[in-house]
């Protein structure tokens, strides 16, 4: 197999990989669902290569509410197949492809009316867990539910109103960092094979004379050069610029997405008094309030977002309504100044009616698979949980009939960090012991990196000051900054704070005052003098001034006004459209 790594050289060498040679899949996007389809046609056995103009995960993938779940309001749509089917990747996750990254966790269903809420809840909680056991041949991957009284809510959640509840029902979904989750689908698919290259964007899309998409023009846009590839077939998974994407094809066909705006909040843990996360159902969707080691994550938001898409921002009543809704249930009032962070993704909303059905393959409710042009598939839809099943259904279109002889095998392939997990959390009183680290931390290396933690501490055997933790967020240690350089790909500072260690919704100054401290630690790798490494801290600073500067607006034009004062490090370049 090949290297697992991803560094700047992996990315020079990808993209002379994939202008060498005719790929047997191109993929835009580098995403979850763009991330998953590179894994599933790499594991085929196929010639893969996969592009994202920015950072991986940097849209709407690494703006989640981070949570693996099945669905639980769609059950009030009866939607029993779409709930079935995330309920069974959310088991495949936690099992087998990803235990390292994907946790359980508990959420407390708030209940207000003795009977009859209780009864349908309960009904619709139970077939939720019958759901989850067939999809996992009966094997139970997160407890039952239970039902509580009032006073056994409170002992679960003490910072609970006495007044906004008489009961609760206890169940389970799943966590995960969903920026860490898409770097390691990535690293698995370099692993087998894929050529993956961030920040290049497609620019142009090559089609022969009966007009078949025939490959793409790249820019590097970290050099400006361009590369020619040849593609059989190019699939986009670019969510909110899914149109921009079939644009470059001159096809006829295509889906058309609304990009709505979910925004979240982070406190912190010791601002909110529960062992386990809420749901709340709002008038409008539902609020998670979620619990991580050191703060809460609460949210979100569902608005239509009509402005440039590249940086969505929240607004002051997008965070006064997530603030408003929270204290109707919290004893604790939090106010704006409780906030350590916030950030906003687009969710690719599917518009109905608007794909040519000749050519589109309706394969979910939330997502679908079509064909704009001849050699080109987009995908579009869905939601992390998902994700390999939209890559299953994207490269089996592409694939057409040749797909019965290449089936998919992502099922039962684990990620990077996945195998062997459970023999490395015996082993974690060990590692504890020749490293010095307390419990918190290495349940926090194991979480983040899983049996991947042998890269992290060869590292530090080298280096045995990286074994330090970084004096602006001793939470992380300095090997783990490194490692975002020599293991993760990132390229930039931005790249570590926005996607790795992520401080940049983490810290109340969004990691403005880790920059000298992580630049000290990669510039040397990166190779950077003093005036890159100036340019890569002045632009992130204020990008991050743009957007706190965003957060005291009201409107969504506004807001977008105010965020992209600040330029871009690496800008897009403009695409050909035909």
């Amino acid at each position: 197999m090949s290297s697992s790594r991803l560094t700047a050289e992996s990315r020079s060498e990808a993209l002379a990989a994939v202008s060498s040679e005719e790929l047997d899949i191109l993929v835009i996007g580098g995403g979850v669902t763009g991330a998953g389809i590179a894994l599933d046609a790499a594991t085929r056995g196929l010639k893969v290569g996969i592009v994202e103009a920015q950072d991986w995960a940097a849209g709407t993938s690494s703006r989640s509410s981070k949570l693996v779940h099945g669905g639980l309001r769609y059950l009030y749509n009866l939607d029993f197949k779409l709930v079935a089917e995330a309920l069974k990747e959310r088991g495949l996750l936690l099992s087998r492809t990803a235990p390292h990254l994907v946790h359980a966790q508990p959420f407390l269903w708030p209940l207000k009316m003795p009977v009859i809420e209780r009864s349908y809840s309960a009904v619709g909680v139970g077939m939720y867990d019958a759901l989850a056991l067939v999809g996992s041949g009966g094997h139970k991957t997160v407890p039952l539910q239970r039902h509580l009284s009032k006073a056994g809510v409170l002992k679960e959640f003490p910072g609970m109103k006495d007044d906004a509840l008489i009961g609760a029902i206890k169940f389970y979904d799943a966590r995960v960092d969903d920026a860490r989750l898409v770097l390691t689908l990535i690293r698995t698919a370099a692993q087998y094979g894929a050529h993956c290259a961030s920040r290049t964007q497609v620019t142009q899309l090559s089609t022969d004379e009966t007009g078949r998409v025939t490959g793409a023009v790249l820019t590097d846009l970290e050099t400006g050069t361009e590369h020619t590839v040849r593609a059989k077939e190019t699939i986009a998974a670019t969510g909110v610029w899914t149109q921009e994407t079939q644009e470059m094809s001159g096809g006829s066909g295509g889906l058309k997405v609304l990009a709505s705006k979910g925004i979240h909040i982070v406190v912190p843990r010791s601002r909110i008094e529960g062992k386990t996360g809420l749901f709340l159902r709002t008038e409008k969707s539902v609020l998670f309030i979620i619990p991580w080691p050191e703060y809460w994550v609460i949210g979100t938001t569902d608005t239509a977002w009509h402005e440039e898409v590249q940086n969505p921002v929240a607004t002051k009543r997008d965070i006064e309504y997530i603030l408003d809704h929270a204290n109707a249930v919290l004893d604790a009032q939090l106010t704006e100044d409780d906030i350590i962070g916030t950030y906003a993704g687009l969710r690719p909303l599917l518009q109905p009616g608007t794909m040519d059905e000749s050519k589109s393959t309706k394969v979910s409710r939330e997502h679908t698979v079509t064909r704009p042009a001849e050699g080109m598939t987009a995908i579009a839809g869905g939601k992390l949980t998902t994700y390999r099943v939209m890559a299953e259904d994207a490269v089996d279109f592409a694939l057409g009939e040749r797909a019965k002889t290449l089936p998919s095998i992502t099922e039962h392939t684990p990620l990077i960090g996945a195998e062997g997990y459970d023999a490395y959390v015996r082993l974690a009183p060990r590692f504890a012991a020749r490293y010095g680290w307390d419990k918190a931390r290495t349940q926090h290396l194991l979480h983040r990196y899983g049996s991947a933690i042998d890269e992290l501490t060869a590292l530090i055997d080298e280096n045995p000051e990286l074994n330090e933790p970084t004096e602006t967020a001793p939470s992380y240690l300095k090997a783990e900054v490194v490692y975002a350089v020599t293991h993760e790909g990132a390229l930039h500072l931005e790249d570590i704070l926005r996607h790795r260690v992520r401080l940049n919704f983490e810290t109340r100054d969004r990691g403005v005052s880790s920059l000298d401290e992580f630049a000290d630690l990669v510039a040397p790798i990166l190779g950077w003098d003093e005036v890159r490494t100036e340019e890569e801290k002045t632009n992130y600073r204020e990008a991050m001034a743009a957007e706190d500067a965003a957060e005291t607006t009201l409107t969504d034009s506004e807001a977008s006004l105010a965020r992209n004062e600040a330029s871009e490090l690496r800008p897009l370049a403009p695409v050909v459209k035909k």
